[in-house]
């Protein structure tokens, strides 16, 4: 059983609100890849994505980008 993140719902109720600029910039932020899937799903679930092809290609953009393996750094 696991719970909903609340990072979530609440950038889909920016989109569902029109504010999309505003969730793609959290969708920049995003917390985990596991954050960003939840997302999709909710919005998946609405129709929001078909909608918001900005939004659509920036999640899947951002679930890129932090699944993949960091550059290390030297000190």
């Amino acid at each position: 059983m696991t719970r909903q993140s609340p990072w979530a719902s609440k950038v889909a109720s920016l989109i569902q609100g029109g504010n999309a600029a505003a969730a793609l910039a959290q969708i920049k932020v995003a917390p985990s890849v596991k954050d960003l899937q939840q997302l999709r799903k909710l919005l998946g679930a609405g129709g929001l994505l078909q909608r918001h092809p900005a939004v659509d290609d920036a999640t899947s953009d951002m679930i890129v980008a932090l699944s993949s393996p960091r550059l290390h750094r030297s000190p």
